[in-house]
């Protein structure tokens, strides 16, 4: 069997960047809403224990956690994916206009 040499990956600093932005962004927005649970655990308890139907407070907003952990992953893949396929097409569109040039 004959395979082809493994592709050579680069990093692409500008895409980088801006994933990295994106990714710290939503860090920080996620660290907020976790704050604000452990706050409340800490400081008044009793909150956490109220009853929603079933569950408590503290259970509710738990699962939620992560949910949103889960959704601002699949937010991230897209957004990510969103802005390799812009810069592939920038990337394309300037090659074929290097190439007219020539």
């Amino acid at each position: 069997m004959d395979h082809t040499p493994a592709k050579e990956w680069k990093e692409d600093e500008a895409t980088s960047k801006l994933k990295s932005k994106i990714g710290i962004w939503m860090f920080l927005g996620y660290s907020v809403v976790y704050v604000t649970f452990i706050i409340l655990n800490v400081v008044n308890p009793k909150i956490m224990g109220t009853d929603i139907g079933n569950l408590n407070l503290a259970i509710v907003f738990g699962f939620c956690l992560i949910l949103l952990a889960l959704i601002l992953a699949l937010i991230y893949n897209a957004l990510c994916g969103w802005v390799e396929e812009k810069a592939l097409k920038l990337e394309k569109i300037q090659k074929k206009m290097h190439e007219e040039v020539k």
